[in-house]
């Protein structure tokens, strides 16, 4: 699944692809706000580790759980 985490007062956004479920992101996204913990910390498809300042999490943008297709279209 698709992820886009939005940094304040950033330009740029972190986009990367986890093999947790869209529910699972959402439940570690709002747990973290609501207990003040100062990071959210998210696992992508290789193992790396993003963790993002809370104070700075502008938005989270989850992609739907469909694979993608690849190929021609004809």
């Amino acid at each position: 699944m698709d992820i886009r985490i939005g940094i304040a007062n950033s330009p740029r956004e972190i986009n990367f692809e986890s093999s947790q479920t869209s529910s699972e992101v959402e439940k570690t996204v709002s747990d973290a706000l609501e207990s003040n913990s100062k990071f959210v910390k998210l696992v992508d498809n290789k193992g790396n580790v993003y963790l993002v300042p809370t104070d700075s999490f502008a938005y989270l943008e989850i992609g739907s759980e469909e694979s993608r297709r690849v190929g021609f279209v004809a």
